[in-house]
């Protein structure tokens, strides 16, 4: 359905310089957009890193890589775009620095900092009903809603040759940024017993930082096999094609697996759902521990456990975790 109030807008802005995860949630947001209104130019700026995850996909025109070296390179150029619409997503001080700079009418995403930090601190949830991030990012437009579709990956990528050789693969993204966000690695090598037990084969997936994590998985159950990368995000979502479902942390990872539209199965310790980033318009189960009264002790993760038991995660099994396998791909 064509939406009549961007019949005068020709050409706009969206900025969302990081992080992988965020930059995925967004391409619904694209996606609407273009469909809706096809005749509409649609440029994004995202941190060099993260350009990958942006470059194939069709419903944008120009795919700009930031970087503060090339700052003064970078506005000249978006200064001659003339946007009508600047869609400020990562609404922070560099993003506020460069839309002072450009003309055209701008709206910013709301990040609701004083509800993450009373829910945080004061454990006062005002987020109950609180939208996941792709709706809330198409609220930034009034009226705006998105279509029934998921997130977006387009990979020029294929599957890595050797696995085409069997098709009864789990994947697994074991690692995070952060501690409080990663189900512990001795559980992570439990699971792999039991799946391998089962008779499924495994896949570990996983970005510069997971090298360590992945390398341990691997020394400790050999039989896994190993795919992680120097962030390679294309061949790794060319890879979780393969997979009947991946198991991951409330990460950058699950957004990825939900954009190759494989099954999750996903563990929130120190977040929990209201904060938005739960799985979009994918299948999924979620475990998380409800019975604790210091989550969330955060809303992007911590370096270490504030209660230092650790419980949000701890008490998750294995045994559970392999039983939310046969729900998810039953369901």
């Amino acid at each position: 359905m064509k939406n009549p109030e961007f019949e005068n807008i020709k050409s706009i802005l969206i900025i969302r310089f990081s992080s992988l995860g965020d930059i995925l949630l967004s391409t619904p947001l694209i996606r609407t957009l273009k469909t809706r209104n096809a005749h509409i130019e649609i440029d994004i700026i995202v941190k060099r890193q993260y350009y990958d995850v942006i470059a194939h996909n069709p419903h944008l025109r120009n795919k700009y890589s930031f970087s503060s070296a090339k700052r003064k390179e970078m506005m000249s150029e978006l200064k001659k775009q003339n946007y009508d619409l600047i869609i400020d997503l990562q609404n922070n001080l560099n993003s506020r620095k460069l839309t002072a700079r450009i003309k055209g009418k701008i709206v910013r995403f709301k990040k609701k900092t004083l509800e993450k930090f009373l829910l945080v601190n004061t454990k006062i949830n005002l987020l109950k009903n609180a939208p996941q991030i792709p709706v809330r990012y198409a609220e930034t437009i009034e009226g705006f809603e998105l279509d029934d579709s998921g997130l977006d990956i387009v990979t020029s990528a294929r599957p890595s040759e050797f696995l085409l050789k069997n098709e009864n693969y789990i994947g697994i993204c074991p690692g995070s940024r952060h501690f409080t966000k990663m189900w512990p690695l001795d559980n992570y090598m439990k699971l792999c017993r039991l799946l391998l037990k089962n008779s499924w084969n495994i896949l570990l997936f996983g970005g510069i930082t997971d090298r360590k994590i992945c390398l341990e998985i691997k020394n400790q159950v050999p039989e896994v096999i190993n795919l992680q990368n120097d962030d390679d995000i294309l061949q790794t979502a060319a890879n979780m094609i393969l997979c009947k479902a991946i198991y991951c942390n409330d990460s950058g990872m699950m957004h990825t697996a939900c954009a190759a539209e494989v099954p999750v199965i996903a563990f929130f310790g120190s977040t929990i759902k209201e904060f938005g980033f739960t799985p979009y318009k994918n299948k999924n189960i979620i475990l998380e521990n409800n019975n604790l009264y210091c989550r969330p002790c955060s809303h992007i993760g911590k370096n270490r456990c504030p209660e230092k038991h650790f419980k949000c995660m701890k008490e998750i099994s294995p045994q559970r975790a392999f039983e939310a396998l046969g729900e998810v791909l039953k369901s």
